[in-house]
């Protein structure tokens, strides 16, 4: 039975799955529909939010070590083949994951001791969108080998107002045992570019 996280919490996938090679990490997502109409629309705006799922992959440091250890839209494999992006999704319609990213832990280079999964709002500031049109946002964790679900964080909504990207979930390695972190951070960077600056 998969685990529900709160955010925060910490799992080791070692232990929840002994001997783990390839997980899935799905992303989901739903746009908010605003009522109303008269003056100004009501956020006649809101079903174009595009929301982007990314992996950024960081040092023993915390630190990015070149734009190739960003796995997004514009490039879905990491150069090991470790991590691969099963495509864009523009609209969050429809259930279960919007997008999803495939780990194979065994190929992930020794030099790479952290995922951070993060999804943003593409182009937020020019249409002036944040995470407050977003609802029942997750991030889940699956066994490749076997489908089952390990891990699920829902966020929860009202909080995020004004934020226009989200740190969803960490998978590091410690000590030679990957583990799974439940974040949920909300941030302010315009694009996944400017996100990516923290880590540099």
């Amino acid at each position: 039975m998969a685990i529900n996280l709160e955010k925060g919490q910490r799992i080791s996938l070692s232990k929840e799955a002994p001997g783990l090679t390839k997980l899935m990490c799905g992303l989901g997502w739903d746009v908010a529909k605003r009522s109303g109409g008269g003056l100004f629309g009501a956020f006649s705006n809101a079903q174009d939010c595009d929301l982007d799922a990314s992996v950024i992959c960081l040092n023993g440091d915390d630190k990015i070590q070149d734009k190739a250890n960003v796995v997004y839209f514009g490039n879905l494999s990491h150069k090991s083949g470790a991590i691969t992006h099963l495509g864009d999704n523009l609209t969050g319609a429809g259930d279960g994951d919007d997008e999803q990213i495939i780990v194979d832990l065994a190929r992930i280079p020794q030099d790479i001791q952290k995922l951070v999964f993060t999804v943003n709002i593409y182009q937020s500031k020019t249409r002036n969108q944040d995470f407050s049109l977003v609802k029942n946002a997750f991030v889940r964790l699956v066994n490749a080998a076997n489908n089952k679900e390990l891990a699920r964080y829902n966020l929860s909504g009202g909080e995020y107002k004004g934020m226009t990207g989200m740190i969803m979930a960490e998978i590091y390695n410690r000590n030679n045992e990957w583990k799974m972190a439940a974040i949920g951070n909300g941030v302010q960077a315009n694009g996944l570019e400017e996100l990516i600056k923290t880590y540099a």
